[in-house]
């Protein structure tokens, strides 16, 4: 059973499956991997289905994640669950959950347990905890990444549709990176931070761990909004150039000698392609400089920050030290020797990087980055632990001191099948634009969902349509990597969607050429045909039109969510002589076919 939210939500809704038996098979997965320390408390199977008994009341579509199962890290509370920052010494029980999660079990989720993590959410690493090292999705002997290193692996595993981390430094992004996951960082103060222990109060962000990027939006949408109990809450402040990622999307990378790949060869190469996959998503692409950037990480852990870390645990450092896992405690207590002077020339130094960096954002709507540079084994971090974990801050560092948000995306598999992942960064509030690039560079690359196996789904949800752009189906010549695309690429067109058509179509492959081409005919006795959706700037619509030949023209499509959309239709006379290929599925299917 898939657990995407798109793929569960519609499984509900046809009746193939209740919240019973998602339960049944999340507790199976759990029991199949219980010698992995991916939890730390959880509720019991007993619990969990009397959950999926007050759901079973209501129709599926009654709840925006109705029976959705989800996993929560260990430093977020959950009312009768323990938290305990991943510190025994510290654990206390909270009778009520954070504002995030009450907000999401109000729309119906089922909240499974609490994750494992570094401790006190100090480190990108996943082997700071007493209740163990967490182990990687892929590889056992690979860290999983920090500090949400849990809540990454459950849902890689297919224990959970979706995870609640918090991301300080790079918390929610380098374990999607690690795991094969979507890993999203919202703006600050979009998400409530109330009844989350803070790490850096100024600097925490609730993150969201999902399968995609679609996924990762619509718990954002549940889970968003200001909260007037938590002070560092702040309104939606949308900025001029919003929708920016409905147009060829401007994306800014690292200029070459700033790039840092730690000897990981394999790295380096998948970075590449990654950069290639935005360029035919649509993007224009371009060099800048990230020394601002760099700058402003190192003074996460190198500057008087740390104090707040010391002060959100003060009273357990001073009082019982020796609680406190041994590299945890050596970082946090640096933080006591901060003073006012240096916090006040921390944020005069902070405001020049800020100041620096504006030049970049002028030319840029996105920055796109490897996630990490590297991956490190266990016993590797194990030897090195600071200057390791350092080099996995490189490129994260920076996000909330700037201001910031990001999703870290899937990017492909090194030659021994670790995964590699690259982020999305970009201004604050443009959320949204991040989630809708990213969505599309997780189409191209092809990525399965964590460590599932299981490829996207299809019909990924489709942005909305904003003026000055048309969204057109093909399911032919012009479809991604066949010889007509470049019609549709050398107009600013990019892919928003895979998907099919509603079965009421019959596809024909229609006589002449090259290029080969189908026609789609509609036919109450049809099949469901697959299909493409490419947003146009509606300027070059016209000239795109004028090179169709006949008999193929541009009508209105329906897909398989019912939805409609222009793209090409036949006319009937046109499959004269023609052959029915609608066995197939799709054009790309009869093409491998015919060799």
């Amino acid at each position: 059973m898939r657990l995407d939210i798109a793929s569960l939500g519609a499984a509900y809704r046809a009746g193939t499956c209740t919240p019973h038996d998602v339960v049944d098979q999340v507790v199976e997965c759990m029991r199949r991997n219980a010698s992995n320390p991916i939890w730390i408390s959880r509720f019991d199977a007993e619990a969990l289905h009397a959950r999926a008994r007050q759901l079973a009341a209501l129709p599926p579509s009654s709840l925006p994640l109705y029976g959705i199962p989800f996993a929560v890290k260990d430093n977020i509370d959950v009312a009768g669950l323990p938290t305990t920052a991943g510190c025994p010494d510290f654990s206390h029980t909270p009778a009520a959950s954070a504002a995030v999660v009450q907000k999401l079990v109000d729309a119906g989720a089922i909240v499974l347990g609490k994750t494992n993590l570094d401790q006190f959410a100090t480190g990108l690493v996943g082997t700071r905890s007493p209740y163990g090292i967490c182990r990687n999705a892929f590889d056992p002997e690979f860290i999983s990444g920090g500090s949400s290193s849990g809540s990454a692996v459950a849902v890689a595993l297919g224990m959970a549709s979706f995870a609640l981390g918090t991301d300080t430094a790079g918390s929610g992004r380098v374990p999607a990176a690690f795991n094969n996951l979507v890993g999203y960082k919202p703006t600050l103060g979009r998400l409530s931070t109330r009844g989350m222990l803070p790490a850096c109060r100024s600097l925490d962000a609730i993150s969201i761990f999902a399968l995609t990027a679609a996924d990762a939006q619509a718990v954002g949408n549940v889970a968003g909004g200001v909260d007037s109990g938590d002070p560092w809450s702040r309104p939606f402040a949308p900025t001029a150039d919003r929708y920016w990622s409905q147009r060829g999307a401007r994306v800014a990378v690292p200029a070459k000698h700033q790039l840092e790949f730690f000897g990981n060869a394999q790295y380096a190469r998948l970075f590449d392609a990654a950069v290639e996959r935005a360029v035919q998503a649509g993007c224009s692409v371009h060099e800048v400089d990230i020394e601002p950037l760099l700058q402003t990480a190192r003074l996460l852990y190198e500057g008087p920050w740390v104090a707040e870390r010391y002060l959100a645990t003060r009273a357990l450092i001073e009082s019982r030290p020796e609680a406190m896992h041994a590299v945890t405690r050596s970082i946090i207590e640096g933080g006591r020797k901060a003073s006012a002077l240096d916090a006040f020339s921390a944020q005069y130094r902070l405001a020049e990087l800020r100041a620096a960096a504006r030049t970049l954002w002028l030319g840029a709507d996105a920055l796109l980055l490897p996630t990490a540079g590297t991956h490190y084994r266990v016993d590797e971090e194990q030897a090195e632990p600071l200057r390791l974990n350092s080099n996995l801050g490189r490129y994260t560092n920076f996000v909330n001191l700037m201001d910031l948000a990001a999703v870290a995306v899937p990017a492909g598999f090194t030659a021994s099948g670790l995964p590699f992942g690259v982020t999305l960064v970009g201004r604050a509030w443009e959320d949204e634009d991040l989630l809708c690039l990213a969505e599309r560079l997780h189409i191209l690359s092809g990525a399965t969902l964590g460590a599932t196996g299981h490829t996207l789904p299809e019909g990924n949800r489709i942005p909305a349509q904003s003026e000055g752009w048309i969204d057109v189906s093909v399911c032919g010549a012009h479809m991604l990597g066949l010889p007509l695309n470049g019609q549709l690429t050398s107009r600013g067109a990019w892919r928003i969607a895979s998907t099919r058509t509603a079965p009421c179509y019959r596809l024909y492959a229609l006589p002449g050429g090259p290029p080969a081409r189908p026609g789609l005919v509609r036919d109450a006795a049809g099949g469901a045909v697959e299909m493409e959706i490419w947003r146009m700037p509606q300027e070059h619509f016209g000239s795109f039109v004028q090179g169709i030949p006949s008999p193929l023209g541009i009508g209105r499509v329906r897909t398989e969510s019912g939805t409609e959309v222009a793209g090409f239709l036949c006319e009937t006379a046109g499959i004269e002589g023609a052959v029915d290929i609608t066995r197939f599925g799709g054009w790309r299917a009869y093409l491998a076919r015919q060799g």
